[in-house]
Formats: C-alpha cells, structure tokens, sequence
C-alpha cells in the first residue's frame, strides 16, 4: 500500500512529524517499508513564465526565450524543448541551482551561466526527469496558467510531500485504503478523524439494468446505477491524478481515473461498464466450461488475435454475464467488449461485496493479479457497498457530467460477525503486562469496536465480549483480539523480560543417534550441505521418482508460487541435482553434496496426527550426491572419477557404528547396472532402508552433465535408531583364522554366502570377510560362468584354546551351509 502523507492528514492530522508518523504506524503492525519525498533534493527551482521566444540565429532546435522568474529582471536561457512559447509558465533553474544527478550514485548538477552556440543561457527551463518527477523528457514541464511566478516550485508542487510504502500483512485487509489506514492511525495517536464528505447524487432518471444473482456463494451484495450522457473526454481533476500518482498509479482516462481513486480512498473496488454494449439482463454467477472472455489486460492472458477471444475459463471462476456471455470476471478484472472508451456515453456503474473463498487464488490461475482481486480475496466492507457506491456516483457527475438513476441495490447473504469473547487473565499472561480492564477498554474504543464487558472482582473473572466491525474480518478468536491490545498499547511499551525457567542438563539418548552427529559426520567425509524447498518441478519428479508414469502417486501443489515448485518431491535427488548444475555452471568441478529433509507420499492408510496430514506420509530422508574426481587433485594419487565403491564408503564411516548391507536393485533413476538397494539387517529380517547407485544415463543427458554423479537417500528413522551397545568379555584365549575357498555362479552375491554362512549359526565364528575373488580365464579348471570366492574366517572361543577339532568342524559346517543355499563347492 503506498501514499503520500498530505493524503493522510487530510483525514486524520496527528501532532507527529513525518519520521515520528512512520515509527509509529510501524509500532503498531503497519510495517513501513519505504519513506521518501515525491522528488529528489534540488535547490533554487522557481516558477517561471516565458515572456518570448526566438529563434536561435545559429541552430535550428534552439530557441532563445525571455524569462520572468520574479527575481526583477528578465532572464534569457536558451531552450531546446518544442514546447518552449510565449505565456506558458514552467519551472525554471537559476543560476547556483543544484539538480538530481543524472544517474543514481552521481553528484548534483550545478547551473551555471554558460553560452550555447554563442548565445549566453542565465539558468534552465526543466522538464519533469530533470526535476526527478518522471520519465518525461519530451519538453519543459508545463505547469498551471495560476501558477504564481517566483514561487518556489518544492512548495508550490507540494514536492516535499512524504510517500509511505506501507508493507501490509494479509490479515490486515481494513488498512487497504486511505480510509483504513487513517482509522488506524486515528487509533495509534488518538487524533480526531474526519472523512471526505459528499452529497448523495439525487436520480433524475429511472433507467435500471435487471441484475441477477444465481450464486449467492459467489456474490453476497450487488448494487448498481445506470448513469447518461457522461463526457468521457472530460478532464481528471489534477488533485485526483496528483494522489493517484502518488499512490502508484497513472492516469488513464476519467471514468477508470474515479474508480482507482475510490478504491484507493475508501478500499471498495467498482467497475464502470459502456451500457450500450451489455445485451440484455446481467446475471452474476459461476463461469460454465468452454466459456470464454477477454479481459481488459490482454497481454497478460494469450494475445487476442482478430477479436478472438484470450482465454478459457476454468470452472470455479465466478462472471457477471449478460446474454452474449461472460464480461467480467467477478472481483477481479472487467471485459473488454464492454470497457469504457472515449465514444462511451452511458454507464452501468456497480460495486459489490464478493465472498473472499470465491475470489483466492482465481487470478493467479491465469498468472496475474489485480488490485481489485487483492482486496476481495481478504474481504471488503459489505455495509458500506453503497455508501462508496453513492460516493463515485458524486464523482463522476462532478466530472462528467450525466445524469443518474436510481441505485438497486441486492442482499443475498452478508458475513455474519459472531461476538468474540476475551479474559483479561488470558491477555495479561500472553503478553505478560498488568492490564487493567480500562486499559482494555479503551483500546477497543479507539478501534471503534462495539463490547460489553461483565467485570468481575479480579483480572480472573473479567470478561469483554467484542463484535467486531463488519470490515475487521481478521477478528475471529480470542488471540486475534489480545493482538489489537497488544497493537494500541506499544510493541515498545511491552518490557522485556528474559524467560526464566528451570534448565535441566539431559544426557542425549545413548540408543539414538542425533541429527546434527549424522551432519557433523558427512561434514568430516567431505560434503557440504543443502536446503531445497519441499517443491519441485513436475519434470524432474517425472524422472526421478519410483512411481515413473504414474501421475496419480504425483502429489499437485494448488496453488504453486511458481512453475518450479508445482508438486511434492517425493525424493531428494531433484533439488540436489539442481544445486549441482547450478555448481557447474559457476566451474565447480568436484561436488559432494548432502540434504536432511522430507520427502512427501501418498498413504491411504495415514490418518491424522499432530505434523501429519492424513492420506500422506512425509518420512524424513537423507539424501547426496557425489560428483567429480574421487581425491581433490594431488600429486600423489592418479586422478580419476568417484564411483560407487567411493560413496559406499563414505556412508559406512557416516553411518557407523550402524552396518548396512547393498544388493544390487534397479531404480528408474539409477544406472541399471551400477544400483543398489541399501539394507540393514534385522534379526533374520532384511529391511531395505535407500538407495546408492550412479545416475542413469538418460537423466544425465537430461541434466546436460558432463559425468554421472553417484547418488544415495535413506531413511532417517533407520539411521537414527542405533540401539545399545552390547559389552562382551575379552578372551584371553588366541583367535584362530582360516581361510575358505568356493566355487560358486558368477551371478551369485558375496553377500548371498555371508547370510548363508552367518545362518549357519556357528557360536565359535567371530568374523567373515571376503578377501579375494577369482574369474576363470583360458585353461582353467573352472566353467565360464563360475568365480571362486575366498574368505577369512576368524574363530574364538572365549572359555577355552580352540582345538583343530573344534575348528575342522566350524568350517565344515560353514561349507555345508553354502553347498544348501547357494550349491557352492570347495575349490
């Protein structure tokens, strides 16, 4: 919300200066972003008239102009803007002036008597850029013909004038015009507010427009009034444009210029329609499918091609239509068949109160959004529809002329403002200041709400029931009302207190393992850290999740804030790879990268739970990425590419003490034959708990890398619980080893006969690891799709010196074992 302070103080004028003015409403939650003059510094401008103009004798474009700036002298300057002539008075720099720098940063510019083309110029004649008005440059500023010569034009053009950009939050729809926010200002300060004053035009003719209401959800009032014989070529007053230029906006013709400033002064949006080009009776209701309009801003929707229409209105969308077809859409924006132009000569006039729920998020399905639908979509003041109605009515009579009919003005169905009840306990203890029940009371008086309070023999027993006004539609619940107390009696006035609280130094849970230890510990292996939204786009879910072609499983956002972020991730492997381009892009070469967060699925059976939200799972995940060489560039080792084994074990030593095993799995985003699946072993249960692998080829030419990152995500509940350590007594007999070597299929795991060998169930075996492996070449005894794997087996016995017996029948089990389960033989 933007404004200039003349503005303001012409409905309520407190005795605060203009800095002061801004601290306060900011104290008060009128957050305000920006304060400036209308224009830049500058010294020693004047008004000015040209008293004559010549021709230059040696240039073309230059004139050489006599000047009465009231200094009692005429002033020659020569000019070269086309309109530079006789009796039009414009601002004038004299000599010593100081101008806005051409560009930002630089130093003023210094007017000096000078000559051009041998003609000696005693100041300027400015235009509005050079003043730092605008972007007008084409000629002098021309200024009114009672524009008093000599007068400083700072003070004549009200350019010390502060503008105020108010940063509003969405609960606070009320201070959306110059109306609202003196209301608000009026409360901080306690001056007195006045409001513009008008007199109800009175009709002088009978002419209507049949409008009717076919969704009441849609359209809770609707009121209207035909006018005739308007001029629409007729002069916008310049105190309008002046306010409405400061608020942001341009003028562009009467009829559009009135409207604005309506709703910029009293926060009710209108529409002016050309009623000669309504057909028939208006109907207000809902868009029907394959109905179409174009809108008055056509290059926000699809350009209108030979007066073919710009878009498609999806259902869901309220109109006002009449017999040919939507010319409106309802809140937001107008038609442009019947738009005011410069031939309209009667007007269909209306304002009307549109549910907040029918208008949200409508226009942003078209990628746009208006000041109209800003307002509607967090509630406008139904009971004064016709109020402001009356009061644009007035403003264009005044301006254009014409003559009105009567207003017909429909109720359907208004909100319905509920009393909210407030305990002067409660606020007291959430703001944690004495309040007294005058206090109170005077608050709400200030904000002009209606209450009654039953007073009782102490803070606990009192009570203020409230109705709120019917444009406070943020006053809904207890808390929304101790904010208001909070608001009028000083954010600064609160004191501060540090909490106190008895602290309690808990040991960390022993059995679980800590968030940040796990990002202490990739930190240590090398990777750094990512933050991705909870978003992405619908691409790259496409392509990287596990229900790829299934666009039911896709979880759709309903309202993205952008085309990037239209549905849930339900891996993390999207925003990670978009980190790493945007790493390459900026000649990063070797990248390790990691996220901690939630990923976001489909479940039917969820119900809901405090942070869930029922049909949907949201486990947390920790995910990475690997990507260049596998060592920092050094002289001692050969460089080469990081692979799978690299990041296998790098997520051993982050993982620890905890131990996963890996099989080899296929993932739609992963190379076919360089994945794995991720597995911990549970009692005699494997439970697969992520993924590692390199990206598959196809998504990296997507991504147009140069190499394929090695990637993995697990679940964090997994990795989180780590269980107790189980102590043993350390024997103080000797370990024994010995080594065992089968033939078995190439296309059988290692892992296949670790479990094989670990089922077996012998107490004596400490350890199994494989520590070579074999692949038959020419000659050998071995078949072509054979491979001999050799293990360490490392056996105790914590009571006793292990006897060859023992061992021989240890490892003969074992064998046994792998000759069941995997028709392993020894080699």
């Amino acid at each position: 919300m933007q404004f200039s302070e003349s503005w303001l103080r012409q409905y309520v004028n407190p005795g605060l200066d203009s800095k002061a003015l801004g601290h306060a409403m900011t104290m008060a939650g009128l957050e305000v972003e920006e304060q400036y003059s209308v224009a830049p510094p500058f010294s020693q401008v004047v008004v000015a008239e040209i008293m004559s103009a010549e021709q230059h004798p040696d240039a073309d474009r230059l004139r050489v102009c006599k000047v009465n700036a009231g200094t009692g002298s005429e002033l020659q300057i020569v000019c070269g803007a086309p309109n530079a002539r006789v009796g039009v008075k414009i601002p004038c720099a004299l000599v010593g002036a100081l101008l806005p720098p051409a560009e930002e940063g630089g130093k003023p510019f210094q007017i000096k008597v000078g000559k051009l083309r041998g003609v000696e110029s005693q100041g300027m004649l400015c235009s509005g850029r050079e003043l730092g008005l605008g972007d007008d440059h084409e000629g002098i500023l021309e200024l009114p013909l009672d524009a008093p010569v000599g007068a400083n034009i700072r003070e004549y053009l009200e350019l010390d004038d502060q503008i105020y950009v108010i940063k509003l939050t969405p609960n606070k729809a009320d201070c959306l015009s110059l109306a609202g926010l003196a209301r608000e200002v009026a409360a901080i300060t306690g001056a007195p507010l006045c409001g513009p004053s008008w007199t109800a035009p009175i009709p002088s003719i009978t002419d209507t427009v049949k409008v009717q209401i076919d969704a009441p959800d849609l359209c809770g009032r609707f009121a209207g009034r035909v006018i005739r014989g308007v001029n629409p070529k007729a002069k916008t007053p310049d105190w309008i444009i002046q306010r409405l230029c400061h608020a942001g906006q341009r003028s562009i013709s009467p009829l559009v210029d009135l409207s604005n400033y309506v709703m910029l002064e009293m926060g009710q949006p209108t529409h002016v329609f050309d009623l000669d080009q309504l057909q028939g009776d208006l109907h207000v209701r809902w868009a029907k499918p394959g109905e179409q309009i174009a809108l008055l801003n056509e290059q926000t929707l699809n350009p209108i091609v030979q007066g073919e229409v710009s878009s498609q209105l999806a259902q869901g969308v309220g109109v006002v239509a009449d017999n040919t077809g939507p010319v409106s859409l309802a809140g937001i924006m107008g038609g442009n068949a019947s738009a005011v132009s410069d031939d309209t000569v009667n007007i269909y006039v209306e304002a009307a109160f549109w549910w907040p729920a029918a208008i949200q998020g409508r226009a942003r399905r078209f990628n746009f959004t208006t000041d109209a639908g800003h307002r509607f979509e967090r509630g406008v003041d139904p009971d004064a529809t016709v109020t402001h109605l009356e009061y644009l009515s007035s403003l264009i009579l005044e301006v254009c002329g014409g003559q009105a009919g009567p207003i017909q003005d429909q109720v359907t169905q208004l909100p319905e403002r509920k009393p909210v009840s407030l305990r002067l306990q409660r606020a007291i203890d959430l703001i944690g200041i004495p309040l007294t029940t005058a206090i109170v009371s005077d608050v709400f008086t200030r904000l002009g709400f209606a209450f009654t309070v039953n007073d009782g023999a102490d803070a606990a027993k009192t009570t203020f029931v409230v109705t709120p006004p019917s444009y406070r539609f943020d006053m809904e619940i207890e808390e929304d009302l101790i904010e208001e107390v909070a608001r009028l009696y000083g954010f600064e006035n609160i004191p501060d207190h540090p909490p106190t609280a008895a602290l309690k130094m808990s040991a960390p849970p022993e059995a679980r393992r800590s968030v940040h230890r796990l990002r202490h510990a990739l930190a240590q292996a090398g990777y750094q850290e990512a933050v991705n939204f909870g978003f992405t786009d619908r691409e790259s879910e496409s392509r990287l999740s596990m229900h790829q072609g299934d666009e039911s499983q896709t979880i759709q956002v309903r309202n993205p804030i952008a085309n990037q972020y239209a549905v849930m991730r339900s891996t993390l492997w999207g925003g990670l790879l978009g980190n790493l381009r945007a790493n390459l892009n900026r000649g990063s070469n070797r990248v390790r990268l990691f996220e901690i967060g939630r990923v976001f699925m489909r479940n039917p059976s969820q119900g809901e739970a405090p942070g869930m939200v029922a049909g949907y799972d949201q486990p947390r995940r920790v995910g990475g990425l690997a990507y260049g060489s596998a060592l920092p560039e050094q002289w001692a080792s050969k460089s080469r590419a990081v692979d799978f084994f690299d990041v296998k074990g790098d997520l051993e030593s982050a993982f620890a003490p905890l131990q996963f095993i890996t099989a080899a799995a296929v993932h739609p985003a992963l190379h076919p034959g360089r994945s794995a699946q991720i597995a911990f072993n549970v009692g005699k249960k494997t439970i697969p708990v992520g993924w590692i692998g390199e990206l598959h080829p196809a998504l990296q030419q997507a991504y147009e890398l140069p190499q394929a990152p090695i990637l993995f995500e697990c679940d964090w509940d997994a990795l989180a619980e780590l269980g107790l350590p189980a102590p043993a007594e350390i024997s103080k007999f000797p370990a024994v080893q010995r080594d065992l070597a089968v033939v078995v299929k190439q296309s059988v795991a290692a892992q296949t006969l670790l479990d094989g060998m670990a089922a077996a169930g012998q107490t004596l075996v400490r350890q199994i690891e494989v520590f070579d492996e074999f692949r038959p070449g020419a000659g050998s005894s071995m078949a072509a799709d054979e491979k001999s794997l050799a293990f360490r087996i490392t056996l105790q016995n914590p009571a006793e010196t292990l006897q060859d017996a023992q061992i021989d029948a240890a490892i003969a089990a074992l064998l046994s074992a792998l000759e069941k389960c995997c028709n392993a033989r020894l080699r």
